[in-house]
């Protein structure tokens, strides 16, 4: 029986994906110690710059480098996301499991509590909550982790459902091993790769979603620059400075790109039912 080599080679979705991701995180680690001018310098002698050498990306209505803001927004918008990620994808682990492993009242608490939040948009529900909170990192990754935290649930108990009934779970319950034993040796490891590329998807659309909170006004507030709250305050200038949205429209596009080729990829490598 012949098996597919999984890491020998990158497919061409997999290199574009990669490199996007990468160029985003790297630009957020160059922005905690860098960017080509203040993001919150105001220059007005040269606002509305279009893109030149002395500003490769134009300047804004206050005269500041589009650029260095742009690197200052995925210094805020992607930590952001990335603890949102693992915040829900911790909860949803330990929530979807117990319910599928325990079954009982314990499933039907859980999964009634989690239906009830799935009956919500997510993003209405993020933007609910947000409002009852008050604007502020701390309230966007409260309401973005409560908002994702149903689909991670739903993913880990159906992948708990199907692993429970395998051999080697009865041979631990034979061998005298506790369900806690049980759930963290064979149940918890058996679920992470479909963890894994959910937390990948995962990571784009939550950005996306704190970017429309910012654009709906209840982000991070102003002047601290996030790609939300650029696109909103580019609105007024569409026409006559046109790269005032184009640059965070772009960043957006390309890390939702990057992480859906990486998603796709993690799936296909995962996935063992595909052919080989």
């Amino acid at each position: 029986m012949t098996t597919r080599p999984r890491l020998a080679h990158l497919s061409w979705p997999e290199r574009i994906g990669g490199a996007l991701v990468a160029i985003i995180l790297l630009t957020m680690l160059l922005a905690t110690v860098w960017t080509p001018f203040n993001p919150l310098a105001i220059d007005l002698q040269h606002r509305f710059a279009g893109p030149s050498a002395g500003h490769w990306l134009g300047t804004d209505q206050f005269g500041r480098d589009v650029l260095s803001r742009a690197m200052a927004g995925a210094r805020i918008s992607v930590p952001l996301a990335l603890i949102v990620v693992a915040c829900a994808t911790t909860l949803g682990l330990i929530v979807g499991t117990l319910a599928g492993f325990l079954r009982g009242p314990v499933e039907a608490v859980l999964m009634t509590v989690n239906d009830a939040l799935m009956a919500f948009p997510g993003l209405v529900l993020a933007l609910t909550l947000v409002a009852v909170l008050g604007a502020g990192a701390t309230s966007i990754v409260v309401a973005l982790t409560i908002a994702y935290l149903p689909s991670v649930v739903r993913v880990v108990r159906a992948s708990v459902l199907s692993i429970r009934t395998r051999e080697y779970l009865e041979a631990s319950r034979v061998m005298g091993n506790s369900a806690a034993y049980s759930m963290l040796r064979h149940v918890v490891p058996n679920t992470l790769p479909q963890v894994a590329v959910l937390a990948t998807s995962m990571f784009g659309w939550v950005l996306l979603s704190e970017s429309a909170l910012g654009f709906l006004g209840v982000g991070i507030p102003a002047p601290a620059p996030t790609w939300g709250n650029m696109l909103a305050a580019s609105r007024p200038y569409l026409n006559t400075a046109g790269w005032l949205a184009v640059v965070p429209g772009l960043c957006i596009a390309a890390t939702l790109l990057g992480t859906n080729l990486l998603s796709d990829a993690l799936r296909d490598r995962f996935d063992t039912r595909l052919p080989s």
